[in-house]
């Protein structure tokens, strides 16, 4: 372990804490300051340059060419007894947050530029509070990014949550907006239920709120496998695991830029980086990376499938974030941490890139529906030609290969075929999709569509160029960010490329020049309209009406007519009781005196009887 270099002159957890600091005060100017708030573009302004700031803090942190082993750490005590430290606040930076910081930035920059020209029919007060939230946003989730402990990150990790529902729920005056953004909130914190139980477990059992392996060792291997379980139950949540992903395709009714922010770098990614930051807490349980396999790999191919099924363009994106988050999980289950770390990187440029490149669609036609676009490319080439980009990208990207070796070398078969028919998914539902928008005969809201502005344009071409980079030179590139093991080039790499290709032969046949028409093959129909159905939304709508409020309703009934009943009851006997008894107090001395006497005789007679 050493030290990392100095960058701009000064240490680099002071750089690193400038990353967190700059979005901070942008946040605090535009939540505290009203009237610069409402100046909307100004207030703007003030974001973009905060976020830029830290963007260059994280840029140079990453290219300051310390070795991976390098650490920086500016941390102070945060709970400390008797003279011993529990639980630190601050800035820890390593070989796993560097990477993440330079793409949470870098994503966050460009959705804010991206944002200017994509809501600038916002009233000024509603587009200051969007780049509040964002700033909020931001500061969150380099808060659990630079965590050195879990305490930290949890305190990140639910000031994303809160941040996200801030942002789905921007539009609120829709109320399928405002449903949606309670939804992903309520269904995350259940899911957070488990990281609270975990740091209280690791607490209870090591006296330590961290992951070294001298806490792992004092955890032993029941302790960890409990920890890790309950941490993956949080990583279900966040990063939308099967059956806990039902929050994320609503999360699309809000703005655009906010659903390339959500699924790209931030809050879906938040779930892997747990496993990836809190790794050696899961390596010593090895069940529960077999329960993560299968979980990751049945939700790569169930997102896949649905995802085929939509005609939403964004809804069709949600659920390809769903599968790569499954072979992140999948990789990390199967012990291929190194590999689900590289995919997780790589994904949010592309996934960052078909989100911001089809809010250009969207913004050209005013509609979310394949259907309503249609030969859009002959309009729109830039922005066009940039979801092109990333939709083979998402297809082909190298990062697979380490995810299906990584699956493969450790014998787990069943997730691995369950991977590579959603590789094949993958590139049938892009090449439908890219087809569907950009080529054929234009739908009528197509007519009158036009490129892009500026200020959208230049952060889709920038992340579209980083693509095609990140593409060209994994191999070079993917060692120094990530450490992960030389690509192989191995059969599984042959298998998933020429599944990959045989999606895109199937979808080129089905929705190309000859298109034919796939609701007359058999079955076809039918199954389209049970994958739309939404079977578990519509499981966990049953199992919240007939099962929760069920359960509330005899709670209910059970407080009001027994527990009430009971005290209503001791309560009117008391009165009852009290009316009685004053009756006896006449206001007359004689009968008082008459009392008294009564009394004596009755003591006089009982202590001769006594005798």
């Amino acid at each position: 372990m050493v030290a990392f270099p100095p960058v701009f002159g000064m240490s680099a957890a002071v750089v690193g804490l400038a990353t967190i600091v700059a979005p901070l005060a942008a946040f605090l100017l535009l939540g505290l300051l009203r009237p610069l708030r409402a100046t909307g573009t100004p207030a703007a302004a003030v974001a973009i340059v905060a976020a830029l700031v830290s963007t260059a803090c994280a840029f140079a942190l990453v290219f300051a060419g310390a070795p991976r082993e390098a650490v920086a750490d500016l941390t102070v005590p945060w709970l400390v007894s008797a003279g011993q430290t529990w639980a630190t606040l601050g800035v820890y930076l390593d070989a796993t947050s560097v990477p993440m910081l330079a793409v949470v930035t870098l994503v966050g920059l460009c959705v804010q530029v991206y944002s200017l020209g994509y809501l600038h029919d916002e009233p000024k007060e509603s587009f200051g509070r969007y780049y509040a939230f964002h700033s909020l946003f931001l500061v969150a989730m380099l808060l659990l990014v630079v965590a050195k402990d879990l305490l930290q990150l949890f305190v990140g990790w639910e000031l994303v949550g809160l941040a996200s529902y801030l942002l789905i729920g921007f539009w609120w005056q829709k109320p399928s907006a405002a449903r949606a953004a309670v939804k992903a909130f309520w269904l995350t914190k259940l899911a957070d239920i488990g990281l609270g139980a975990a740091i209280v477990v690791l607490y209870v059992q090591t006296h330590a709120l961290d992951w070294s392996p001298a806490t792992v060792q004092a955890l032993g291997p029941a302790g960890a496998t409990l920890v890790a379980a309950l941490l993956f139950v949080a990583v279900m949540g966040k990063s939308a695991q099967f059956p806990l992903h039902v929050w994320l395709p609503d999360a699309m009714e809000g703005p655009t830029p906010v659903s390339a922010l959500l699924h790209a770098a931030t809050m879906v990614a938040a779930g892997v980086y747990l496993l990836v930051r809190a790794w050696p807490i899961f390596d010593a349980a090895p069940d529960v990376r077999l329960a993560m396999a299968w979980i990751g790999a049945f939700t790569g191919l169930f997102a896949s499938v649905v995802a085929c099924a939509q005609t939403d363009i964004k809804k069709v994106l949600a659920y390809s974030t769903c599968a790569q988050l499954g072979y992140m999980v999948a990789a990390a289950g199967a012990g291929a941490i190194d590999a689900a770390y590289a995919h997780l990187i790589g994904h949010a440029a592309f996934k960052a890139l078909l989100f911001l490149g089809a809010g250009c669609l969207i913004h050209a036609v005013h509609s979310n529906e394949l259907a309503d676009m249609g030969g859009l490319l002959r309009r729109l080439k830039f922005s066009g030609g940039a979801f092109i980009v990333g939709a083979l990208a998402l297809g082909l990207y190298p990062s697979k290969e380490l995810v299906l070796a990584g699956v493969g070398h450790a014998g787990l078969q069943g997730p691995l075929v369950l991977l590579l028919a959603a590789a094949g998914l993958t590139a049938f539902y892009m090449t439908r999709s890219v087809l569907l928008a950009l080529f054929g005969p234009a739908s009528a809201h197509a007519d009158h569509a036009h490129e892009a502005p500026a200020s959208m344009l230049a952060p889709v071409l920038l992340l579209a160029l980083l693509s095609v980079a990140g593409f060209a030179l994994f191999d070079s590139v993917a060692p120094v960010l990530v450490a992960v093991r030389e690509r192989p080039h191995s059969w599984l790499g042959h298998i998933a490329h020429g599944l990959a290709l045989a999606g895109f032969a199937v979808g080129f046949a089905l929705y190309g020049p000859r298109r034919r028409d796939a609701l007359a093959l058999p079955g076809v129909r039918a199954g389209l309209a049970f994958v739309r159905a939404a079977a578990v939304d519509r499981a966990f709508q049953a199992a919240y009406r007939m099962g929760l409020l069920a359960f509330s309703r005899s709670v209910a009934w059970v407080d009001r007519y027994l527990i009430d009943g009971v005290m209503n009851l001791s309560a009117f006997a008391s009165q009852s009781g009290a009316e009685r008894a004053r009756r006896i107090q006449t206001g007359k001395t004689y009968d008082y005196l008459t009392a008294v006497v009564a009394g004596l005789l009755l003591l006089a007679v009982a202590s001769v009887y006594a005798r």
